[in-house]
């Protein structure tokens, strides 16, 4: 089969004829209709060492079509059309048991710690595969595996977003615009904050109330007039310390500010403000199996959209990626294997 195999930070992907790969009993294997091109990649490109060590084949955010499965697998059939979770689960560890299976102790992630889906096909756990109804577009639904599903855990379970909540979102890229359309559609006011005219009209399109432009007027006085003195609640969607605090200074007297971008630097925030304004901050990783059903059934029943802007073939992947680099990825681009 044809893949995209990472060799190590700093060289680009290179398409290989590489082996099928071969089930175990409680495993499937998946012909990948998509896979999501995610700044996850860009990190190992430059340098953020994967589990695995390379030669290792990346991509985490996919669907597909169930073509084989284990002597054990009950739960999914052949023909079946599926997601891929990025995050698997071992189900046995403290954290799976008590229901926080993203933070599973012995986690498994897809294009990490084993080989992921920049490939004609897959091998996973078949336990973690999640059905898709016939009314959702295989190839656009492998957006929900990660661009969706992680805005909607930071929102549902780490932020509690309740109707009527003010909810200021930093940073409208392909996650940060799904947190827009899930934070509306949960019943918040939404307030959209980035840098770019064109990100901020569609976050207005999505659902946002009000957009703000960091180039233009301060976000976070921006943010304290329009809401009344804060935020209820802050989501950083970039990864990016000086915004991540620009969220937490957003919030008003008891908010709550999560932080769903990655970064390797460290954040100095106040911790006076902190004390004595009983301000939470999180972090959010991902998303647990277990939400996965009620998202798709959102999707399926036209509540959330799925926001693709760019389908190239596996062969354009290091292209895809660069323009992701560059900010030419209006939401978010696909790759067709």
């Amino acid at each position: 089969m044809k893949a995209a195999v990472f060799h190590g930070p700093d060289q680009p992907l290179k398409l290989e004829d590489v082996p099928i790969p071969e089930i175990s009993a409680e495993e499937a294997l998946i012909k990948i209709a998509a896979c999501g091109v995610c700044h996850t990649d860009l990190h190992y490109l430059e340098g953020v060492p994967t589990f695995q060590k390379p030669p290792l084949i990346l991509g985490h955010e996919a669907s597909g079509i169930v073509t084989q499965l284990g002597e054990k697998v009950t739960n999914v059939k052949e023909k079946d059309r599926v997601l891929i979770p990025p995050v698997l689960t071992c189900g046995s560890c403290r954290n799976c048991r008590l229901g926080r299976e993203n933070l599973c102790r012995n986690i498994i992630m897809i294009g990490n710690s084993i080989d992921g889906a920049y490939a004609e096909y897959a091998k996973i756990p078949a336990k973690d595969l999640v059905k898709l109804p016939a009314e959702i577009p295989l190839e656009e639904a492998s957006i929900i595996s990660d661009a969706m599903s992680t805005p909607f855990h930071a929102l549902k379970n780490r932020a509690g977003v309740r109707p009527g909540d003010s909810v200021v979102i930093y940073g409208v890229g392909g996650v940060g615009l799904n947190a827009v359309q899930i934070a509306a559609a949960l019943g918040a006011f939404v307030i959209a904050v980035d840098k770019v005219d064109a990100k901020l009209e569609m976050a207005r399109d999505l659902g946002a109330s009000e957009t703000i432009n960091v180039d233009a007027e301060n976000p976070v006085k921006a943010v304290k007039k329009i809401t009344g003195g804060g935020a209820d609640i802050a989501i950083e969607a970039i990864g990016i310390p000086e915004v991540m605090k620009m969220a937490y200074d957003s919030v008003r007297w008891g908010g709550r500010a999560v932080i769903v971008g990655y970064t390797h630097k460290d954040l100095t925030i106040s911790a006076a403000r902190l004390m004595f304004r009983e301000i939470e901050i999180c972090g959010s990783l991902g998303c647990r199996i277990v939400d996965y059903p009620p998202l798709v059934d959102m999707i399926r029943r036209g509540r959330l959209k799925l926001l693709v802007s760019d389908k190239m073939p596996l062969d354009k992947i290091n292209e895809a990626l660069e323009m992701l680099k560059q900010g030419q990825i209006k939401t978010r681009a696909i790759v067709l294997p």
